[in-house]
């Protein structure tokens, strides 16, 4: 696994794409932050960094699906796949290997935001506890994202359609909160319960880790992998 996770991860670094992502990211955050949190007016610190864990969790999400939609569907590609399937490794430390790399990258980009964060500190004051459970926030939609791209790139056999199809999922997940409004119980209450962002994301925005939201996401970050891992033994015995 480790082997795999160098290689991914050195590949991100070398890659021109990786760094476009993490700029686009970046750019963007910072333009989103300056444009609505910080010149908007005088607000309470507390809005400005829930403000600003809503539009990151977006950019978030876009840069997981991008950075994973590589994992395995560049394989086929580039005809690599039979190299990495006749390698002395398991299918879970090839998974795990492209998953945690991608994961680490789009953390480091994450991360990268705090700077921008702390700027509120400088006019009013930053809560530690908001601003822990805002970064938790998104280092789990971040895996849960990244684990959906992993999922669709094992299936597709090109880039594109690996991104297409892990949007496809996402949004899925993402409409599960307005499907629920026009539904009965217990359908509605099965899709608020799915619901990748409104019914779980809120809390950490508002400063507030709970347990249950923090199980959904690490649910369908192992589902997606689990998933992923049957895809593999099915392709394997091809």
């Amino acid at each position: 696994m480790i082997t795999v996770l160098g290689r991914e991860l050195r590949g991100y670094f070398r890659s021109p794409m990786g760094w476009v992502i993490a700029a686009a990211v970046l750019f963007i955050d910072g333009l989103l932050f300056n444009g609505f949190a910080v010149g908007s007016g005088k607000r309470l610190s507390s809005e400005v960094v829930r403000d600003f864990f809503y539009f990151s969790s977006g950019t978030t999400m876009i840069a997981g699906l991008l950075l994973s939609m590589r994992l395995f569907a560049e394989e086929l590609q580039v005809g690599t796949q039979v190299l990495l399937r006749t390698a002395p490794l398991s299918d879970w430390s090839i998974i795990l290997g492209k998953f945690l790399a991608a994961f680490a990258y789009l953390a480091l980009i994450t991360l990268a935001t705090l700077p921008m964060i702390l700027l509120v500190d400088l006019h009013g004051q930053l809560g530690t506890g908001h601003l822990v459970a805002g970064y938790t926030g998104l280092l789990l939609i971040a895996a849960a994202s990244v684990a959906i791209g992993t999922l669709a790139s094992s299936v597709a056999d090109n880039q594109v359609v690996a991104a297409i199809l892990g949007a496809a999922i996402l949004v899925s997940l993402l409409l599960c909160w307005l499907l629920a409004r026009i539904t009965e119980p217990p359908i509605s209450d099965l899709l608020s319960h799915l619901s990748f962002f409104d019914k779980h994301f809120t809390a950490f925005m508002e400063g507030e880790i709970r347990t249950p939201d923090v199980a959904y996401y690490f649910s369908v970050t192992w589902v997606c992998l689990l998933i992923t891992s049957g895809v593999q033994r099915m392709r394997r015995w091809r």
